[in-house]
């Protein structure tokens, strides 16, 4: 709680090892950095995620017994439909969604006297979301429901109020979108065909049972949260661009494969997940170092990001470092490690990625717009998640 992203990294510089022993949540944990780590963390074989996240996580952040949560038969089943709903197609229609609302919303933002460009953003995403999934979503309560969203990604660091904020916010969206799966399957709402709305409600596990009407809505969240949560990218984007006004020049004159390494660089540089949990299959050895079963190991992300070994100069922002980026899973790992077919990497990292991009385009493209001095643009290490301070405000917002 002190040190936040950096406690893996302070520790492996300390004991010159990409593995230690430590003390977290009362327990006894090993955690684990690098690409060697991600391919051993990754291998279905040694670590399983039942029992990895703790129950305060999952009543914020995941939801209790959701897909994060799972193994074997029950997890590849419900992963097939995530990856089938986040497949090319469906990356692209949220993609279209997003320029066309960003457009809309651009209109709305020429007379604000301010915009804080995490929050509209994520109202955006969650009308976004909430059409491309089929979930009705009023005008009016679209705030509300991106909050609400956010607030339990925000929960994930924390202690006291803002993981209270989550869990109200948890319970909030559980209640709304349990009472949408209801009504799709007594008939009293129709879901469009093949819709994540109309799978979710349908879907069976592999004993053939129905997810009960909480467990779909669940799941259905963990599709809608995830494109909200794009917001912070969004914020760091607009941040990288001002602070890096040369990149805004590239990004105008070099257009759809720069905006690739730029967003690709965004995900890589600032800090969002900082690492990611399981426990022990087995009993095995790694590095002369004996796992025991049930034993919770902690990989971490942010310094598997920012790792020398893997990035030159890690500490730089270059977006052109991904020109001759091999596509390595196990080195770049902002939504996790491994292919997200086969293992627990998120299967919404195309939509993240399609979705900065069509954010990017829209910043330095199709608006102009000033920021003001008067504003903290600083973004902390220790506070998990993290986002600039202020949200990045912008003003005197005009389409190009």
């Amino acid at each position: 709680m002190q040190e936040g992203y950096e406690f893996i990294q302070n520790r492996v510089k300390q004991y010159g090892a990409d593995l230690f022993e430590a003390r977290i949540l009362g327990q006894k944990a090993v955690c684990i950095t690098g690409e060697e780590a991600v391919k051993v963390f990754y291998d279905p074989e040694l670590f399983q995620r039942n029992g990895a996240a703790p129950k305060r996580i999952q009543k914020s952040l995941f939801g209790v017994n959701a897909i994060q949560t799972k193994d074997g038969a029950v997890h590849q089943s419900r992963k097939r439909l995530f990856m089938s709903l986040l497949s090319p197609v469906g990356v692209m229609e949220l993609g279209q969604l997003a320029r066309k609302r960003f457009k809309e919303a651009s209109e709305s933002w020429e007379r604000m006297e301010r915009v804080i460009l995490f929050d509209e953003s994520a109202e955006v995403l969650c009308r976004v979301a909430c059409e491309w999934a089929g979930v009705p979503l009023k005008d009016e309560e679209a705030r509300e429901r991106a909050n609400d969203f956010n607030a339990m990604v925000d929960a994930f660091g924390a202690v006291g109020p803002r993981h209270w904020k989550g869990r109200r916010a948890r319970e909030r969206s559980e209640v709304w979108i349990t009472e949408v799966i209801e009504k799709v399957r007594n008939g009293e709402l129709m879901a469009r065909e093949g819709s994540a709305l109309s799978e979710w409600a349908a879907y069976l596990d592999p004993d053939g049972e129905s997810l009960d009407a909480k467990m779909a809505a669940i799941e259905l969240i963990n599709i809608l949260r995830p494109i909200v949560a794009i917001s912070t990218f969004i914020a760091y984007s607009a941040l990288a661009i001002h602070d890096h006004p040369e990149c805004r020049n590239k990004l105008a004159a070099h257009g759809e494969q720069y905006r690739e390494w730029f967003v690709q660089e965004v995900r890589r540089f600032y800090p969002f997940g900082p690492f990611l949990g399981a426990r022990a299959r087995k009993d095995f050895t790694w590095k002369n170092y004996h796992f025991t079963e049930g034993q919770l190991v902690l990989l971490d992300i942010y310094g598997t990001n920012h790792d020398y070994r893997l990035w030159e100069f890690p500490k730089d922002f270059l977006p052109e470092r991904f020109r001759d980026w091999d596509g390595n899973l196990y080195s770049f790992i902002p939504q996790g490690g491994g292919d997200p077919a086969r293992g627990h990497r998120c299967p919404g990292e195309g939509v993240t990625v399609e979705v900065m991009k069509v954010a990017v385009d829209f910043l330095v493209n199709e608006i102009q717009y000033e920021v003001p001095e008067e504003q903290d643009l600083s973004y902390s290490l220790v506070r998990m998640p993290s986002r600039p301070e202020s949200g990045f405000i912008i003003t005197n917002v005009r389409k190009r």
